[in-house]
């Protein structure tokens, strides 16, 4: 009888190997190890169960082990949560640290954070992080609607391992929008809740199904509740840093207005004090500049309307003060270097504005003797220009008129579209012409009151034209009595002292140019006989030929010479041709594109409305009188 063979015991068939997995933190994998090399030694079955039984009990006891190590990393997450979130003060940061420490805690692709809006009766995206959709960082929800609408109304928390694939929630084409954008599948979402109030919900997502776990849900859940409390915090720092700021302006208020009655009391002694001594504008400016701690300096000349109603306005960086009598705007006190003026500064400036307005009044007075010589004077030189030159001369320099200059002459007629000019009354002529006088002292010239209007006599500045002077004028006339006052002038005249029997017939020019202005429903503006085209040419006693062909085609014969082109011939056949392009072509016996080329480069010289029937009349007269001087020229 043989003898069994003797085995000795096979180590891979020794439970005690599950310590060894166990203390290495060995993966799941790794425990059907042992079992698979005792079944391949020959271990019988008794062993094979035993080892079974003991990699079961390993499995549990890893399981427990990792719920642990888990569980203690998690709390020490929240803990180091917590220390994070006590130590924030802006609101931001706050909302930020709880999205990104939420994506973090559950690994998840995306984590964002709604916050709710009462007013609205909706919750709203506040912060994201992992998203990439601007549609979904937009998302407003409903209470009740999608997932966060439904934490948001219920107060508890949500998952959904397929956010398309649940009907739990109120799907809206808005939000499945914004989801499916941002390609969200797994959502969890829990509230932030202070006492019995949701504020917001905190969410964490992926964009693949997943199975959120209720230890996952959990951790989000304590988060939210850290978040809310320090959310709160926040919200309550930020409230008290309010108040007490609102408290340091209410201090800063009460200092400034003290500050403000002072300089109210010392402004008021010394504009008294400018006026008893005799005091002038400039004088009251230098003054309330002192007391405002800015700049201030009076200006001439019409305000806006919501500037000239006693009160001083804010207007762009400067305050504006009008300064006015009888109606009449004579200028402003503008003070720079303030922004922001109290109230009671504002009455101080609107106070120096009455007492300039005073002075201007008083120095007035004193200039209307001068006014009355400075008409007289103007009268004898429409009227009389045969007397003295010497006697002329030396009476314009006293009065401050260089009549070695040259001039222009302007007519200036108050108009009233709703009244005839039968019904002007004397009133209104004595203001046009004491606004006038005013103008023609500042400007060193002469005006008097005639025919209905008034006349000026203005000298004529390196650069300036009469057109421009025409303009200026009816802007600052009628600016200053508000209501529109039309302008004729006449050509540029010589030296008054040298011509002044040219005085005259420049004068009868601007009459016809204003009575035209008139006739065209220009009324309220200002224009010489040059700004009236070919109309000009029959207004002005000069009849300035060549000017108007320079002011109407001069580019185009400028460009021809100097680039040896053919456009004024072109533009003649053009006109020829009924200004059709094919017809010009064969006038020219060029190509129909050279025609098209050359009236585009025509159209850039004249200006983008030169067919216009207005222009391309006077276009069309300019060319024949270019085309005869040339002839005469020859």
């Amino acid at each position: 009888m043989s003898e069994e063979p003797l085995h000795e015991p096979d180590p891979s068939a020794d439970p005690a190997a599950y310590l060894g997995l166990l203390a290495r933190g060995a993966p799941a994998e790794a425990y059907d190890r042992p079992v698979l090399l005792a079944r391949a030694s020959g271990a019988g079955p008794a062993a094979l169960a035993a080892l079974e039984r003991a990699k079961q009990l390993a499995l549990r006891v890893r399981a427990e082990l990792e719920g642990r190590r888990r569980r203690e990393a998690e709390l020490s997450a929240l803990f180091e949560t917590a220390h994070d979130l006590a130590g924030l003060r802006d609101l931001d940061a706050v909302l930020r640290a709880i999205v990104q420490r939420a994506r973090s805690l559950l690994g998840t692709e995306v984590a964002y954070l709604s916050l709710n809006d009462p007013a609205a009766g909706d919750t709203y995206m506040r912060v994201t992080e992992g998203s990439v959709s601007a549609r979904f960082q937009q998302l407003r929800l409903g209470m009740g609607e999608g997932l966060g609408g439904l934490v948001a109304q219920t107060a508890r928390p949500y998952v959904t391992e397929s956010y398309f694939d649940d009907e739990r929630f109120r799907h809206t084409r808005a939000i499945d929008s914004g989801v499916r954008d941002e390609g969200l599948v797994a959502i969890l979402g829990v509230p932030l809740t202070l006492g019995s109030q949701v504020i917001g919900v905190l969410y964490a997502a992926d964009r693949r199904a997943r199975v959120f776990e209720r230890e996952q849900v959990a951790l989000l859940g304590s988060l939210a509740a850290h978040a809310a409390v320090a959310i709160d915090t926040a919200n309550l720092l930020a409230e008290t840093r309010s108040a007490l700021a609102e408290l340091e302006r209410a201090n800063g208020i009460i200092r400034a207005h003290s500050g403000v009655i002072e300089r109210a009391s010392e402004v008021h002694d010394r504009l008294t004090e400018l006026v008893l001594r005799g005091g002038g504008v400039h004088d009251v400016a230098a003054a309330v500049s002192e007391v405002l701690d800015g700049a201030v300096e009076f200006t001439e000349g019409p305000l806006p309307a919501e500037s000239a109603d006693g009160h001083a306005t804010r207007r762009g960086d400067a305050w504006v003060a009008a300064v006015s009598a009888g109606g009449e705007a004579l200028g402003a006190l503008v003070l720079r270097g303030q922004p922001d003026l109290d109230p009671v500064d504002q009455r101080t400036l609107e106070r120096a504005a009455m007492v300039t307005s005073l002075l201007l009044l008083a120095r007035r007075s004193a200039g209307e003797a001068e006014q009355r010589v400075r008409g007289e004077l103007l009268d004898d030189l429409l009227d009389a220009p045969e007397r003295d030159r010497r006697l002329l001369k030396e009476r314009a320099a006293r009065l401050r008129t260089d009549f070695d200059a040259p001039h222009v002459v302007l007519a200036a007629r108050l108009d009233r579209p709703e009244a005839p000019a039968t019904d002007r009354d004397g009133a209104d002529r004595q203001r046009l012409w004491s606004a006038a006088s005013h103008l023609a002292a500042t400007r060193h010239g002469l005006a008097s009151a005639r025919d209905g209007g008034t006349v000026l006599l203005l000298p004529l500045g390196p650069g300036d034209t009469a057109a421009e002077l025409a303009r200026q004028t009816a802007k600052h006339l009628g600016g200053t009595l508000r209501e529109p006052v039309t302008v004729g002038a006449s050509s540029p005249v010589g030296a008054p002292a040298t011509h002044p029997g040219d005085i005259a017939p420049a004068y009868a020019e601007a009459r016809r140019c204003l009575d035209a202005l008139r006739l065209l429903g220009r009324s309220g503006e200002g224009a010489a006989a040059q700004d009236l085209g070919f109309l000009g040419l029959l207004l002005a006693d000069t009849r300035d030929i060549a000017g108007f062909v320079t002011r109407t085609i001069g580019d185009v014969v400028a460009y021809d010479r100097s680039r040896g082109t053919d456009l004024v011939r072109t533009l003649d056949a053009y006109f020829a041709s009924g200004m059709s392009p094919v017809r010009t072509k064969d006038e020219l016996h060029v190509h129909v594109n050279t025609v098209a080329q050359r009236l585009e480069r025509i159209g850039r010289l004249l200006g983008p409305d030169w067919q216009s029937p207005p222009r391309a009349l006077e276009i069309q007269l300019a060319l024949r009188l270019h085309a005869m001087s040339a002839a005469v020229a020859r």
